[in-house]
Protein backbone atom coordinates (compact mmCIF):
# COMPACT_ATOMS: atom_id res chain seq x y z
CA UNK A 1 0.00 0.00 0.00
CA UNK A 2 1.09 3.08 -0.80
CA UNK A 3 -1.77 5.32 0.87
CA UNK A 4 -1.93 7.94 3.57
CA UNK A 5 1.20 6.41 5.80
CA UNK A 6 0.62 7.30 9.55
CA UNK A 7 2.00 4.59 11.19
CA UNK A 8 1.48 2.81 14.91
CA UNK A 9 1.25 5.45 17.44
CA UNK A 10 2.72 8.62 15.13
CA UNK A 11 -0.85 10.24 14.69
CA UNK A 12 -1.13 13.41 16.55
CA UNK A 13 -4.48 14.21 19.00
CA UNK A 14 -4.67 17.35 15.87
CA UNK A 15 -4.37 14.86 13.03
CA UNK A 16 -7.63 12.87 14.43
CA UNK A 17 -9.09 16.25 14.80
CA UNK A 18 -8.31 17.84 11.27
CA UNK A 19 -10.11 14.19 9.86
CA UNK A 20 -13.11 15.11 11.74
CA UNK A 21 -13.19 18.87 10.23
CA UNK A 22 -12.17 17.41 6.85
CA UNK A 23 -15.27 14.78 6.60
CA UNK A 24 -17.77 17.86 6.46
CA UNK A 25 -17.68 20.34 3.25
CA UNK A 26 -15.41 23.28 3.48
CA UNK A 27 -17.22 26.12 3.00
CA UNK A 28 -13.81 27.86 0.89
CA UNK A 29 -10.84 26.69 0.21
CA UNK A 30 -8.68 29.87 0.79
CA UNK A 31 -5.26 29.14 0.84
CA UNK A 32 -4.60 29.42 3.89
CA UNK A 33 -2.40 27.04 6.50
CA UNK A 34 -4.31 24.94 8.94
CA UNK A 35 -2.04 24.92 12.34
CA UNK A 36 -4.38 22.38 13.54
CA UNK A 37 -4.02 19.59 10.79
CA UNK A 38 -0.70 18.72 12.08
CA UNK A 39 0.33 15.00 11.63
CA UNK A 40 2.71 13.57 12.87
CA UNK A 41 4.46 10.98 10.22
CA UNK A 42 7.68 9.51 12.15
CA UNK A 43 9.55 9.59 15.40
CA UNK A 44 10.51 13.29 14.62
CA UNK A 45 9.04 14.22 11.24
CA UNK A 46 5.74 16.32 10.85
CA UNK A 47 3.16 17.34 8.15
CA UNK A 48 0.67 19.80 7.76
CA UNK A 49 -1.34 18.28 5.03
CA UNK A 50 -2.36 21.00 2.27
CA UNK A 51 -6.17 18.89 2.35
CA UNK A 52 -5.79 19.30 -1.18
CA UNK A 53 -6.49 23.14 -1.14
CA UNK A 54 -5.38 24.92 -3.98
CA UNK A 55 -2.43 26.84 -3.83
CA UNK A 56 -1.46 25.45 -0.29
CA UNK A 57 1.85 22.91 -0.13
CA UNK A 58 2.43 19.88 2.38
CA UNK A 59 4.73 21.56 4.73
CA UNK A 60 7.33 19.28 5.85
CA UNK A 61 8.79 19.69 9.56
CA UNK A 62 11.79 17.70 11.05
CA UNK A 63 12.54 18.23 14.66
CA UNK A 64 16.16 17.52 15.77
CA UNK A 65 17.95 17.81 19.14
CA UNK A 66 19.74 21.26 18.14
CA UNK A 67 17.56 22.48 14.89
CA UNK A 68 14.64 22.54 13.47
CA UNK A 69 13.87 22.29 9.31
CA UNK A 70 10.68 23.35 7.30
CA UNK A 71 10.39 22.25 3.70
CA UNK A 72 7.96 24.92 2.04
CA UNK A 73 5.89 27.96 4.35
CA UNK A 74 3.01 28.96 2.15
CA UNK A 75 1.94 31.96 0.66
CA UNK A 76 3.03 34.94 1.91
CA UNK A 77 4.10 36.22 5.35
CA UNK A 78 0.71 35.10 6.94
CA UNK A 79 1.27 31.34 6.09
CA UNK A 80 4.55 31.41 6.95
CA UNK A 81 3.60 33.18 10.48
CA UNK A 82 1.48 30.02 11.30
CA UNK A 83 4.06 27.35 10.40
CA UNK A 84 6.45 29.16 12.84
CA UNK A 85 3.77 28.57 15.40
CA UNK A 86 3.19 25.35 14.99
CA UNK A 87 7.03 24.59 14.76
CA UNK A 88 7.51 26.63 18.04
CA UNK A 89 4.94 24.67 19.85
CA UNK A 90 7.01 21.63 18.78
CA UNK A 91 10.02 22.18 19.97
CA UNK A 92 12.49 25.84 20.97
CA UNK A 93 14.83 26.58 19.11
CA UNK A 94 17.62 29.69 18.22
CA UNK A 95 17.99 28.15 14.68
CA UNK A 96 15.44 26.60 12.24
CA UNK A 97 16.45 25.84 8.66
CA UNK A 98 13.76 26.26 6.03
CA UNK A 99 13.92 24.92 2.73
CA UNK A 100 11.45 25.61 -0.46
CA UNK A 101 11.31 22.42 -2.46
CA UNK A 102 10.81 25.23 -5.66
CA UNK A 103 10.53 28.73 -6.14
CA UNK A 104 6.99 29.00 -6.83
CA UNK A 105 4.64 31.55 -4.49
CA UNK A 106 3.27 28.88 -2.39
CA UNK A 107 6.54 26.80 -1.93
CA UNK A 108 8.89 30.20 -1.13
CA UNK A 109 7.29 33.31 0.01
CA UNK A 110 5.95 32.54 3.14
CA UNK A 111 10.03 32.55 4.57
CA UNK A 112 9.07 35.98 5.54
CA UNK A 113 6.55 35.22 8.10
CA UNK A 114 9.59 32.69 9.46
CA UNK A 115 10.68 35.39 11.65
CA UNK A 116 13.86 34.89 13.90
CA UNK A 117 15.80 32.46 13.27
CA UNK A 118 15.24 31.40 9.76
CA UNK A 119 17.51 30.92 7.30
CA UNK A 120 16.93 30.31 4.09
CA UNK A 121 18.70 27.23 2.52
CA UNK A 122 18.16 27.08 -1.28
CA UNK A 123 20.50 25.60 -4.28
CA UNK A 124 21.94 28.82 -6.22
CA UNK A 125 19.91 27.76 -9.77
CA UNK A 126 16.63 28.55 -7.43
CA UNK A 127 17.94 31.78 -6.04
CA UNK A 128 18.11 32.57 -9.66
CA UNK A 129 14.71 32.14 -10.27
CA UNK A 130 13.52 33.66 -7.11
CA UNK A 131 15.29 36.57 -8.31
CA UNK A 132 13.83 36.86 -11.72
CA UNK A 133 10.45 35.59 -9.72
CA UNK A 134 8.33 38.98 -10.04
CA UNK A 135 6.06 37.68 -13.01
CA UNK A 136 4.89 34.68 -11.33
CA UNK A 137 4.88 36.11 -8.12
CA UNK A 138 2.21 38.80 -9.57
CA UNK A 139 0.46 36.10 -11.36
CA UNK A 140 -0.52 34.04 -7.89
CA UNK A 141 -1.56 37.47 -6.40
CA UNK A 142 -4.02 38.25 -8.89
CA UNK A 143 -6.29 35.44 -8.70
CA UNK A 144 -8.34 36.52 -5.68
CA UNK A 145 -8.97 39.02 -3.48
CA UNK A 146 -7.18 36.81 -0.42
CA UNK A 147 -4.56 36.17 -2.91
CA UNK A 148 -3.39 39.50 -3.49
CA UNK A 149 -4.06 40.64 0.15
CA UNK A 150 -1.32 37.73 1.20
CA UNK A 151 1.24 38.66 -1.32
CA UNK A 152 0.79 42.67 -1.14
CA UNK A 153 4.61 43.91 -0.70
CA UNK A 154 6.01 40.52 -0.56
CA UNK A 155 9.80 40.39 -2.46
CA UNK A 156 11.53 37.00 -2.80
CA UNK A 157 14.06 36.43 0.02
CA UNK A 158 17.86 35.78 -0.47
CA UNK A 159 19.37 32.35 0.57
CA UNK A 160 20.99 32.43 4.19
CA UNK A 161 22.77 29.21 2.76
CA UNK A 162 22.95 28.78 -0.76
CA UNK A 163 24.32 25.49 -1.93
CA UNK A 164 24.94 24.14 -5.82
CA UNK A 165 23.86 20.13 -5.56
CA UNK A 166 23.71 19.20 -2.34
CA UNK A 167 24.18 20.47 1.72
CA UNK A 168 23.93 18.29 4.55
CA UNK A 169 22.20 20.01 7.61
CA UNK A 170 23.29 18.32 10.93
CA UNK A 171 19.73 19.17 13.41
CA UNK A 172 20.87 16.80 15.90
CA UNK A 173 20.47 13.24 15.82
CA UNK A 174 18.83 13.83 12.59
CA UNK A 175 20.25 14.57 9.36
CA UNK A 176 18.32 16.24 6.15
CA UNK A 177 20.27 15.69 3.21
CA UNK A 178 19.32 18.60 0.78
CA UNK A 179 19.72 18.46 -3.02
CA UNK A 180 18.86 19.57 -6.00
CA UNK A 181 17.25 17.14 -9.51
CA UNK A 182 15.75 19.88 -11.47
CA UNK A 183 15.49 20.98 -14.33
CA UNK A 184 12.15 19.16 -13.87
CA UNK A 185 8.96 20.78 -12.75
CA UNK A 186 11.29 23.99 -12.63
CA UNK A 187 15.00 24.19 -12.99
CA UNK A 188 15.24 24.40 -9.13
CA UNK A 189 13.97 21.52 -7.57
CA UNK A 190 14.92 20.63 -4.09
CA UNK A 191 14.54 17.36 -2.57
CA UNK A 192 14.74 16.75 1.50
CA UNK A 193 15.60 13.51 2.58
CA UNK A 194 15.84 13.12 6.36
CA UNK A 195 18.24 10.08 6.98
CA UNK A 196 17.72 8.32 9.99
CA UNK A 197 13.47 8.41 9.43
CA UNK A 198 13.49 7.72 5.46
CA UNK A 199 11.14 10.74 4.99
CA UNK A 200 11.40 11.90 1.30
CA UNK A 201 10.40 15.81 0.79
CA UNK A 202 10.11 15.53 -2.89
CA UNK A 203 8.04 18.52 -3.64
CA UNK A 204 6.68 18.32 -6.95
CA UNK A 205 8.90 16.04 -8.53
CA UNK A 206 6.72 12.61 -6.36
CA UNK A 207 3.14 13.22 -5.75
CA UNK A 208 0.23 11.15 -5.17
CA UNK A 209 -2.53 10.55 -7.98
CA UNK A 210 -1.62 13.73 -9.95
CA UNK A 211 -0.08 14.34 -12.82
CA UNK A 212 3.08 16.17 -13.35
CA UNK A 213 3.54 19.15 -14.60
CA UNK A 214 6.50 20.45 -16.80
CA UNK A 215 7.40 24.00 -16.53
CA UNK A 216 8.88 24.39 -19.78
CA UNK A 217 12.37 24.99 -18.66
CA UNK A 218 14.32 22.20 -19.69
CA UNK A 219 13.05 19.31 -17.66
CA UNK A 220 12.90 15.79 -19.82
CA UNK A 221 11.12 12.59 -19.16
CA UNK A 222 14.01 10.80 -19.51
CA UNK A 223 16.12 13.24 -16.59
CA UNK A 224 12.61 12.48 -14.53
CA UNK A 225 13.01 8.75 -14.77
CA UNK A 226 16.78 8.67 -13.81
CA UNK A 227 15.68 11.16 -10.56
CA UNK A 228 12.77 8.74 -10.14
CA UNK A 229 15.43 5.88 -10.02
CA UNK A 230 17.48 8.05 -7.70
CA UNK A 231 14.84 8.61 -5.43
CA UNK A 232 13.34 4.86 -5.04
CA UNK A 233 17.65 3.95 -4.28
CA UNK A 234 16.91 5.92 -1.22
CA UNK A 235 14.35 3.36 -0.16
CA UNK A 236 11.99 5.86 2.02
CA UNK A 237 8.89 5.10 4.62
CA UNK A 238 7.17 7.92 3.87
CA UNK A 239 6.81 10.22 0.81
CA UNK A 240 6.08 13.36 1.29
CA UNK A 241 4.85 15.49 -2.10
CA UNK A 242 4.07 19.42 -2.17
CA UNK A 243 0.72 18.33 -3.18
CA UNK A 244 -2.22 15.84 -2.73
CA UNK A 245 -1.82 12.87 0.19
CA UNK A 246 1.50 11.54 1.25
CA UNK A 247 2.13 8.22 1.05
CA UNK A 248 5.54 5.09 0.48
CA UNK A 249 7.59 4.69 -1.73
CA UNK A 250 5.24 3.33 -4.03
CA UNK A 251 4.30 6.84 -5.15
CA UNK A 252 7.39 6.63 -7.20
CA UNK A 253 7.14 3.38 -9.28
CA UNK A 254 3.50 5.23 -10.00
CA UNK A 255 5.18 8.17 -11.63
CA UNK A 256 7.73 5.66 -12.93
CA UNK A 257 5.36 3.80 -14.90
CA UNK A 258 3.55 6.70 -16.41
CA UNK A 259 6.60 8.32 -17.74
CA UNK A 260 7.37 5.11 -19.48
CA UNK A 261 3.78 4.47 -20.76
CA UNK A 262 4.36 8.10 -22.64
CA UNK A 263 7.51 7.84 -23.51
CA UNK A 264 6.57 4.53 -24.97
CA UNK A 265 3.16 5.56 -26.54
CA UNK A 266 5.02 8.69 -28.03
CA UNK A 267 7.32 7.05 -29.79
CA UNK A 268 4.86 4.67 -30.96
CA UNK A 269 2.55 7.63 -32.48
CA UNK A 270 5.45 9.43 -33.78
CA UNK A 271 6.84 6.27 -35.70
CA UNK A 272 3.93 6.06 -36.96
CA UNK A 273 4.08 9.97 -38.60
CA UNK A 274 1.78 11.25 -36.07
CA UNK A 275 2.17 14.88 -35.26
CA UNK A 276 2.95 16.27 -31.99
CA UNK A 277 -0.37 17.76 -31.56
CA UNK A 278 -2.26 14.28 -32.23
CA UNK A 279 0.14 12.47 -30.02
CA UNK A 280 -0.90 15.13 -27.44
CA UNK A 281 -4.60 14.59 -27.81
CA UNK A 282 -4.08 10.56 -27.76
CA UNK A 283 -1.83 10.50 -25.37
CA UNK A 284 -3.77 12.73 -22.88
CA UNK A 285 -6.91 10.58 -23.45
CA UNK A 286 -5.14 7.47 -23.11
CA UNK A 287 -3.64 8.82 -19.83
CA UNK A 288 -6.73 10.09 -18.24
CA UNK A 289 -8.99 7.02 -19.04
CA UNK A 290 -6.29 4.89 -17.71
CA UNK A 291 -5.72 6.63 -14.07
CA UNK A 292 -8.90 7.70 -13.37
CA UNK A 293 -8.24 8.51 -10.02
CA UNK A 294 -5.69 11.37 -10.95
CA UNK A 295 -6.24 15.10 -11.26
CA UNK A 296 -4.34 17.59 -13.78
CA UNK A 297 -4.71 15.40 -17.08
CA UNK A 298 -4.09 18.57 -18.76
CA UNK A 299 -0.33 18.33 -17.21
CA UNK A 300 0.14 15.53 -19.93
CA UNK A 301 0.66 17.70 -22.57
CA UNK A 302 3.88 19.01 -21.29
CA UNK A 303 5.26 15.17 -20.89
CA UNK A 304 3.68 14.35 -24.44
CA UNK A 305 5.70 17.11 -25.65
CA UNK A 306 8.74 16.55 -23.74
CA UNK A 307 9.19 12.98 -25.11
CA UNK A 308 8.51 13.96 -28.34
CA UNK A 309 11.51 16.22 -28.48
CA UNK A 310 13.84 13.51 -26.96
Amino acid sequence: MHRTATGSGVTTAAALAAAVLCSTPAAAQDPLIRADALVQVSANSYVIPDDNVPLVPNVGIAIGTAATLVVDTGLGPRNGRTVRGVVDSLADHETIYVVATHYHPEHSLGFAGMGEGARLVIPRVQEEEMAAGAGIRDNFASRSALTAELLAGVEYPSADMPFDDEITLDLGGLTARVFTVGPLHTRGDTIVWIEEERVLFTGDVVMQDLFPAFAGEGGSVTRWLAVLDTLEALDPLVVVGAHTARGDGGLIGEWRAYFQAVQSRVAELRAAGRTVDEAVEMVTAEMEASRPGWRGANRVAGAVRAAWNE
